[in-house]
């Protein structure tokens, strides 16, 4: 692993990965990861880096958030096509909320009122699910299945993606409208933002399939402006992944460092911000198979601890999450999960 000297960073915070925004050691918080071939949600508390809690009974579950005040987990569950509402303290399902169709990631703006459902089912749509009342109050049509939304670090907009019509769609979250969207030449899959001086948005990072790398959007200007391509690596093939090679990508609370995981070079990658000039690399887990060759560990997620001290990468592969201290780009524990590990979250509790 390499790292370079590190370079001034934007003033204002990017919440990228959905940590929450008010300062808290590590220790009063909470690192979530879906598994998403199993039923189960695991809860990982990052001083220890043991799983504390496993929440049960949800069949696929997808994407997970949280309410303001951290009491509710929101999990999308694939199975049912349902929001599910989970009590935090005892990981037990609250509620079941159906939805307009089968879902996939969400987000949950910024005033804790409302959560954004991505619909992956053709035509495709964005649910909005009311946090106080628990029910579908309204869904919004696009133009292609949703699979992964992100809220913008100031809390104006909601930005969807879709793998299937290889388009970005923001929505206007006072309208609870489209606003505007980009194209591309490969399907949208994870986002992330950087932000202006002011904390308006200034960038969307997107992971493409098919680019072992992510293209840059000005916010402003409503185009891409460029692209980034990840250092060549040997991994992919013998996990079925090439036409997804760099899956996973956040902003470190503190807005100074951009992460990308990398499934054909095994690594997570971190670049200054807002220059994005490489730093270094951290290797994920090898999976040794007899009388084969390696395989990567296949990362599909990024968050952090509050503290900007721990990165999180979920290994689908191997079952496993890394985590992998910011600032020697080492590995500090690697903990076992459930079945193929996918999104991951940080709760900032009370």
């Amino acid at each position: 692993m390499t790292r370079n000297n590190r370079v001034p960073a934007l003033a204002a915070m990017a919440i990228l990965c959905f940590v929450a925004a008010r300062p808290a050691a590590a220790g009063t918080s909470r690192i979530y990861v879906t598994n998403s071939a199993g039923d189960s949600v695991s809860v990982i508390d990052p001083v220890t880096n043991k799983v504390v809690q496993t929440i049960s009974g949800i069949e696929v579950p997808h994407g997970v958030n949280f309410s303001r005040d951290g009491k509710v987990v929101y999990i999308s569950n694939e199975s049912e096509s349902v929001l599910d509402f989970v009590d935090q303290k005892t990981g037990k399902i609250i509620n079941k909320v159906p939805l307009s169709g089968h879902p996939n990631n969400i987000a949950v703006t910024h005033d804790g009122r409302n959560v954004l459902i991505c619909i992956a089912a053709a035509p495709g749509a964005l649910d909005v699910v009311d946090t106080a009342s628990m029910k579908l109050v309204k869904t919004i049509p696009v133009k292609g299945p949703l699979h992964n939304v992100y809220v913008t670090p100031d809390g104006k907009f909601a930005v969807a993606g879709s793998v299937v019509a290889k388009r970005l769609t923001v929505f206007d979250l006072n309208s609870m409208e489209p606003a505007w969207d980009v194209s591309f030449d490969g399907g949208v899959r994870p986002m992330t933002f950087d932000t202006n001086a002011d904390g308006s948005t200034r960038r969307i990072f997107v992971q493409l399939s098919n680019l072992h790398g992510f293209a840059v959007v000005d916010f402003a200007r409503r185009q891409e402006a460029s692209r980034v391509m990840l250092p060549a690596g040997k991994f992919g093939k013998e996990e079925w992944r090439l036409g997804t090679p760099s899956h996973g990508i956040a902003v470190s609370p503190d807005g100074k460092t951009l992460w990308v995981n990398s499934v054909l070079a095994n690594a997570v990658f971190e670049y200054s911000l807002p220059d994005l000039k490489l730093v270094g690399h951290a290797d994920l887990p090898v999976v040794e198979r007899q009388g084969k060759a390696p395989s990567g560990a296949v990362p599909e997620w990024i968050t952090f601890t509050p503290d900007n001290k721990t990165v999180y990468v979920s290994n689908s592969a191997t079952r496993s999450l890394s985590a992998i201290d910011t600032q020697t780009l080492k590995a500090i524990a690697s903990i076992p999960v459930g079945e193929v590990p996918k999104r991951i979250n940080t709760l900032v509790l009370p």
